[in-house]
């Protein structure tokens, strides 16, 4: 019976816990970012599937875009494409999903002007 018992432990021990994740990740989030010295914010709504990450994006300057990522472990990754100055540009989210008081935090990087900086998330209620 302790051999089972400790058997399921360890079993439930090494397979990540994605259940608390996939409840704080899958919703509406506003985004704070702050891009080489510039302020924006814009809207995500995500929804984790697994380990795919699907969804849309927006902002006041940008129509809603699709948004694809995934999740390996705690980290979470999301970009969608859109167009800045006339160019297109591929905007990628890159974060640990460690989600505290409807908050998550992490770098943003612009390619292919290769510029980067930080965002918040912040879950909307």
């Amino acid at each position: 019976m302790k051999i089972l018992l400790l058997s399921a432990l360890l079993v439930s021990s090494a397979v990540p816990s994605l259940a608390a994740d996939n409840a704080t990740l899958t919703g509406k989030w506003k985004i704070h970012s702050s891009i080489a010295g510039n302020e924006s914010d814009s809207e995500c709504t995500l929804t984790q599937t697994d380990d795919a990450v699907s969804g849309t994006c927006s902002s006041a300057e940008m129509k809603e875009v699709q948004a694809t990522g995934k999740v390996d472990g705690t980290k979470v990754n999301w970009q969608y494409e859109s167009v800045y100055d006339g160019s297109p540009i591929t905007v990628k989210y890159t974060a640990k999903l460690n989600v505290i008081d409807g908050k998550f935090a992490g770098t943003v990087y612009v390619d292919p002007y290769g510029v980067d900086g930080d965002f918040t998330a912040t879950a909307e209620k």
